[in-house]
């Protein structure tokens, strides 16, 4: 039976595809349109199916769209529709169109694709499988536990909004999610994280993390401001109350102006009344529940500092969470959910412990892909040490390697790789990207040397928790040490990349530090790179050093080399007429 699992309503449209349990494939729109986000400017357009994300989906099963038997839609319009009030606090304009478009949505997959894709697509109609409107919050809370390593679990969603919910509770048992608390709008910590983020300049529902980080360089002295907005009360609630954002922080800061300390301390004041809250709701839901593990999707769960303070000041033994936690994730859980219900499964066999899930690329069609661009390349012999030479020698790479990564983190398959060992290392990146100063910089580490370097720390493969530095390691990998001291960790292992690895190890090998930068290959404004052209364009386009495509090594001509090829040619060149 094949499931497939779309999100499509607000942002970072995504497709997936289960077979009987088993997940196939898993996809962002954004990766193939190059519209970051999914986020496009004309508001019908933004609630677009993932076209090409779910031809990726039926090109990898193997199947064309009217093989589908069920297809899961993360959004339940029926929810919203008694129940829509005002337009503004729910974050919905043109609620009129907004409803019709998903409630319209099986008509257009059939009918509204781009006609390249008609392969997989032409003829289908709408009755040849079944569809099924799936609430957002039950969708974040199936791709946090079902995935999961747990047979038992507590379950907490916190986001922006979903149909009308923010919050929600389940207690996850076996197949079965029961829910046992929801937040309803206008009360949201998702919301006013984003209202925050706009403030200070950047870009709501795309930027919170600018602002995790900036948190970092601030002190507390806006904590009286949340503190007074915020109420916990009983059975996992909490209401908040309107801020005046001028009145409290002055002016809105626009963008591209240069930060002050005032706008250092209103994100740290943010970000410390959202850890408190959050552990005060984890620390409820774990008294009703009286689970020892739990699992943690939706927007916020991204918040990978926060998440650090759950696994260390929470009352919770084990920790998940979903790698695709923001709203790309509810098509796998939609998907799961529909998948397990329609086969009246009496368990589970599936564990989410990767995340490349998307488009991979073979040797013969990357260097057909390069001989068409006419680039200089050469084919390595032994991809792991040569390009551990090339980090050791403190240049920067991209690195494109197998599946692409599902969700908002590259973990060595779609990465710009450096080493750590040089502080300038961390301002080189973000020029090289033309990001924000002030943005750390991630580190991957072997799996079995992560406690030597980072304290306490284990297994972590989807860059979801900071960890403190050791301070003996901190002066041997400078670049990837935030300013608080932490690093946000992946740790990485055979079986998950066996080539990633293998690399890190001979860069251990080389120069005694198992640990690599890694930060996602693209630059300012563009989706993660997807394809072999993508990365080809996005390496020519920017100051990095080389491009590891599979097993090809493309590196920039040397200005003395071009300069001895001149000479060389003088002779030719001095014929030629312009």
């Amino acid at each position: 039976m094949f499931t497939l699992g779309i999100n499509a309503a607000f942002h970072d449209s995504s497709a997936c595809i289960v077979k009987d349990g088993q997940l196939l494939a898993a996809v962002e729109e954004e990766r193939f349109t190059h519209i970051k986000h999914g986020k496009r400017p004309v508001p019908f357009a933004a609630y677009e199916l993932p076209y090409h994300a779910i031809d990726y989906c039926l090109k990898v099963a193997g199947i064309h769209l009217s093989e589908v038997d069920h297809i899961a839609y993360a959004f339940d319009p029926e929810q919203i529709e008694d129940t829509f009030h005002n337009e503004e606090d729910l974050g919905m304009p043109l609620k009129g169109l907004f409803l019709s478009y998903i409630k319209e949505a099986p008509a257009h997959l059939v009918d509204g694709y781009p006609h390249h894709l008609q392969a997989r697509f032409a003829g289908a109609r709408k009755d040849d499988f079944q569809w099924h409107y799936v609430g957002h919050h039950l969708a974040h809370a199936a791709s946090a536990f079902l995935p999961s390593p747990f047979d038992t679990a507590a379950v907490l969603t916190v986001d922006g909004r979903g149909e009308w919910t923010t919050t929600s509770y389940y207690k996850g048992s076996g197949t079965y999610l029961e829910n046992i608390g929801n937040v309803s709008m206008p009360h949201s910590l998702g919301l006013l994280y984003e209202k925050i983020t706009t403030h200070l300049g950047f870009l709501h529902s795309s930027d919170e993390y600018k602002v995790m980080a900036l948190a970092s360089y601030g002190k507390p002295e806006y904590v009286h401001v949340f503190r007074n907005a915020i109420h916990t009360g009983e059975n996992g609630q909490y209401t908040i109350a309107p801020i005046d954002l001028e009145k409290e922080f002055g002016p809105e800061r626009k963008r591209n102006e240069p930060f002050t300390e005032k706008h250092f301390n209103i994100a740290h004041s943010l970000q410390k009344v959202l850890e408190e809250t959050v552990l005060e709701l984890v620390k409820w839901l774990h008294a009703a529940t009286g689970e020892d593990n739990l699992c943690f999707a939706g927007g916020v769960a991204l918040n990978c500092v926060l998440n650090a303070v759950i696994r260390d000041k929470g009352p919770f033994k084990n920790i998940w969470v979903q790698p695709a936690a923001g709203d790309a994730g509810t098509a796998l859980g939609a998907a799961m959910i529909v998948d397990i219900r329609q086969r009246q499964a009496a368990g589970r066999d599936f564990i989410m412990d990767h995340a490349y899930w998307g488009p991979e690329y073979s040797d013969e069609e990357v260097e057909a892909f390069l001989k068409w661009t006419k680039v200089p390349y050469r084919k390595m012999d032994n991809i792991a040490r040569e390009t551990a030479v090339i980090l050791a020698e403190d240049k920067v790479i991209g690195w494109f390697q197998g599946r692409m990564e599902f969700g908002p983190r590259a973990l060595g398959s779609r990465s710009i790789l450096a080493s750590p060992i040089n502080a300038a290392m961390q301002a080189k990146l973000n020029e090289i990207k033309d990001r924000e100063d002030f943005r750390p910089v991630a580190p991957v580490v072997l799996e079995e040397a992560a406690a030597l370097w980072f304290d306490n720390a284990s297994f972590s493969p989807f860059m979801l928790f900071v960890y403190n530095v050791i301070n003996e390691k901190a002066d041997d990998i400078p670049a990837v040490r935030h300013v608080d001291g932490t690093a946000r960790i992946q740790t990485i292992n055979r079986d998950q990349h066996s080539l990633y690895y293998d690399l890190l190890h001979e860069f251990q090998k080389m120069t005694g530090v198992p640990v690599l930068v890694n930060t996602s290959f693209n630059t300012r404004g563009e989706p993660v790179v997807c394809s072999p052209r993508d990365a080809v364009e996005c390496f020519w386009t920017s100051p990095f050093d080389a491009l590891v495509i599979n097993s090809f090594l493309l590196e920039k001509q040397p200005v003395s080399s071009m300069q001895e090829h001149l000479r060389e040619n003088a002779a030719y060149l001095s014929d030629v007429t312009v």
